[in-house]
């Protein structure tokens, strides 16, 4: 009845969806003016374009004194374009307009002089550009958090999940159905969110976010790490004259009631969890400098995970259990700099970041036996983790006299630290024991990147060389209690240590039919891990490669209305430090995580076919898509005879594949109510594998192959009830998948906000509530070597946020 009633709620929102629309800045024509008798430089000539179609006037401007010129603010599409100066003859050619570059180079243009006439200065005409038409490209999609009402207030990682073609399980994003994605942080990776990897996305606040950006297709430009593609976090920063800026308070309230009563003797589970943000945005511009200062702060507590667990045994024994984690969280994150326009052609950047995120996480485990009437044993448990970020940033840009010519030149720096301390009291029938372990890794990054980017008169052309060094020594130590389950032995140092030079080149082709794009990066990657020599298990390994990674985008122009695209990329996943870290760390009292240093980059080739369909209100995207991976990285459960410890190690898991069908469809309906369908279908597929365990001891591990057909529908609209007031109601239903060794039931969440602007428009106060039907809850079942487990998770999901900025 239950699942009737959510099938009906979930099939009435359908009439229901946001619009989500990407800004395509106008673009910027520029050249260079000759004689054509002497080849000199012509100051003062008069530059005029036009629409070809009916040859209305567009924008103007005249030549500088080294006979160069740019024109501003162009939309796409076809254009005349005039150049006249007093003594020479008019010249004139048509000019095509795309949209895959900001900045477009025309070949130099040779007036010719007139017999008899003298040469001066004519008046000319100038226009400010037009107004960015709104437009959403193949190859990248664009959203602000502002726009995304019902998840202000909230973390990055929450404000995600209701973008087109995103979604959120386990605390990580994936784009497609794939978690293997690359976050970026204004264009860079950075520790506040993983190198080559993704972290940290549910501490960060969403108030210090400006943009995001998805990339499902990136280019050579980007580094070759995450097959699934490219999530770019754009952090706010104003560049208005003189004092400005924003401040901003929310507070929020999550877990009203117990949604699953707790087993006896558990501590109580966190209810009424506050959610305090307050922020702060300032910027200073004047002359040449530019200062800027943005500071945000998120507490919450929350309840992390409610984990109803039974696991049975091929022996017959059954264990039930509920993990409880109770968690207290406060993330700053402040970062402040410095723009110096040192010339009209050379401007120098300073920045730093700082974050701080600390953690503490109490919880409770309890197990019993199949009938609930012996308890075997209690777990509780505090952790106590503090993770401190610094970063430094200097870039220097250089551009050339053509509009787009670049050179960029930045070097960055970061420091983060991890200090995890971890107490925990086992409690059985007849003892009382208390272990601890305390980890400290410091993880030091050297990046050093030069791009070179040139304008063409049909696209550009774009290079560039990447270095970086890369170091994190860790340390573990164990201090065990009585009856204790700890490893003594798997402690000590290990130093992960990584340096990567790159070299790219890309070349972008637009004309009025075709677009291409295609590039190369060839990559040399060198991981050495050194492990503590005494370690029982685990030796010290390396791996390297020299490796290309081709990109590949062609695209046709049927008409006005209807694009088709393809694509081709190779990419790669290396594995995380984390990933081959050798020391044991508890997923539960009796699931334990360990690294493999034996573990090894996955290889993915990616091939993808779109078609976008426009019209004056909007448009349908579709997009059939392929992967292929070898050496899939993937964590496996397995026991060891004599122990009911379930011990989870990544293992390079052989051959994967990943096929399905993405759909968009943007509406505007009226002035009033706007909508978006995402849908996305697809085919994960996992060969039949074999792996060898080393970890706790020599074990085999064998899977069938596993195939699911899955997908998810997400809808959005928002009504524009008037000028100042705006709604959106958003509604995400996630089909059933399969994950390593089992399966992960269906989801369901619907998510309502409403804000109001104030104050003439400097002030804006909103309100939103997640999960308004407390219906989202993760089910798995797993089949393991001797075992089976199937969970169910009821953490908080509904959360009520009240919210107010002002713009000064």
């Amino acid at each position: 009845m239950m699942f009737r009633i959510r099938l009906l709620l979930f099939l009435i929102t359908v009439l229901y969806s946001s619009v989500a629309y990407a800004q395509v800045a106008g673009i910027t024509i520029s050249g260079l003016i000759k004689n054509k008798t002497n080849k000199m430089a012509l100051s003062y000539v008069n530059v005029l374009a036009r629409t070809e179609k009916d040859t209305a006037f567009v924008a103007g401007t005249i030549t500088n004194e080294g006979g160069r010129f740019s024109l501003t603010g162009i939309n796409p599409g076809n254009y005349q374009l005039e150049f006249s100066l007093s003594g020479f003859r008019k010249h004139r050619q048509t000019f095509f307009v795309g949209s895959l570059s900001e900045f477009l180079e025309i070949p130099p243009i040779e007036l010719e002089q007139e017999a008899d006439k003298e040469t001066k200065i004519e008046e000319v005409v100038m226009t400010g550009s037009k107004k960015n038409e709104i437009s959403d490209q193949l190859d990248k999609k664009t959203y602000s958090v502002a726009d995304n009402i019902s998840q202000n207030g909230g973390s990055v990682l929450q404000s995600m999940q209701n973008l087109p073609g995103v979604t959120v399980q386990d605390g990580k994003v994936q784009l497609r159905g794939n978690d293997k994605v690359t976050v970026l942080i204004d264009d860079k990776q950075t520790a506040l969110t993983g190198f080559g990897s993704q972290s940290g996305l549910d501490n960060i606040p969403a108030s210090a976010i400006d943009k995001i950006k998805i990339i499902n297709n990136p280019s050579s430009k980007y580094d070759a790490n995450g097959n699934a593609g490219i999530i770019n976090i754009i952090m706010k920063k104003n560049k208005q004259d003189g004092w400005n800026g924003k401040v901003g308070f929310t507070y929020g309230t999550g877990s009203y009631w117990v949604r699953k009563e707790n087993l006896p003797t558990i501590r109580p589970q966190y209810t009424i969890t506050p959610k305090i943000n307050p922020s702060v945005s300032l910027n200073y511009r004047r002359d040449k400098v530019n200062i800027f200062l943005q500071a945000d702060n998120l507490y919450t507590e929350t309840l992390n995970k409610n984990e109803f667990v039974t696991r049975t045994y091929d022996n017959g024994t059954i264990i039930n259990s509920q993990l409880k984690r109770n968690r207290n969280t406060n993330y700053l994150t402040t970062k402040a700099g410095i723009d110096w326009s040192i010339d009209a052609q050379n401007t120098l950047t300073i920045s730093g970041l700082y974050g701080s995120e600390k953690i503490i996480d109490r919880g409770d485990q309890p197990f019993f036996n199949a009938d609930f009437s012996q308890r075997l044993r209690l777990w509780q448990f505090l952790e106590d983790e503090l993770k401190t970020t610094v970063m430094g940033t200097a870039s220097y840009q250089h551009k050339f006299k053509d509009a787009g010519h670049l050179l960029n030149v930045g070097f960055n720096y970061t420091f983060h630290r991890e200090d995890e301390k971890y107490f925990y009291d086992n409690y059985l029938p007849s003892s009382t024991g208390t272990d601890a372990f305390k980890l400290l890794s410091d993880e030091q990054v050297y990046d050093l990147n030069i791009d070179y980017v040139k304008p063409l008169k049909y696209g550009r052309f774009e290079t560039g060389i990447k270095l970086r060094n890369r170091s994190i020594p860790t340390d573990m130590n164990f201090i065990p209690g009585v009856n204790s389950v700890l490893d003594v032995n798997a402690g000590g140092g290990a130093t992960y240590k990584e340096l990567i030079p790159a070299l790219y080149g890309n070349y972008i082709f637009e004309n009025e039919k075709w677009e291409a794009e295609l590039g190369v990066r060839l990559e040399y990657v060198k991981i050495q891990y050194d492990v503590n020599p005494d370690h029982q298990t685990y030796k010290s390994d390396s791996y390297h490669y020299t490796q290309p990674f081709p990109n590949l985008r062609l695209a046709y122009k049927l008409n006005d209305h209807n694009k088709i695209s393809i694509f081709y990329n190779r990419k790669v996943d290396r594995p995380n430090e984390v990933d081959i870290r050798i020391f044991p760390k508890y997923d539960d009292a009796e699931i334990i995580k360990v690294g493999n240093p034996q573990l090894r980059p996955q290889f993915t080739n990616s091939v993808e076919m779109g078609h976008k369909y426009n019209w004056d209100s909007g448009y349908l995207y579709s997009a059939l898509y392929h992967r292929f991976a070898n050496g899939t990285i993937t964590r496996i459960s397995s026991i060891v005879p004599g122990s009911t410890l379930i011990f989870a190690v990544f293992q390079n898991a052989g051959k994967s594949y990943n096929s399905g069908l993405e759909t968009i469809l943007n509406q505007k309906v009226s002035k009033v109510y706007s909508f978006n369908i995402n849908g996305n279908i697809y085919r994960n597929h996992i060969d039949a594998f074999s792996v060898e365990n080393l970890y706790p001891k020599l074990n085999i591990f064998s899977a069938h192959q596993e195939t699911a057909l899955s997908g998810n529908v997400k809808l959005n609209n928002v009504f524009k009830i008037s000028k100042s007031f705006d709604a959106q109601l958003t509604a995400v239903y996630l089909a059933p998948d399969i994950i390593p060794q089992g399966k992960i039931g269906s989801r369901f969440s619907i998510d309502l906000g409403i804000k109001k602007s104030i104050q003439n428009g400097k002030g804006e106060i909103f309100l939103n509530a997640g999960d308004l039907l407390n219906t989202m809850a993760i089910k798995k079942n797993i089949q393991g070597n001797g075992f089976a487990y199937s969970s169910d998770d009821y953490y908080e999901t509904q959360v009520l946020r009240l919210g107010y900025s002002y713009k000064f």
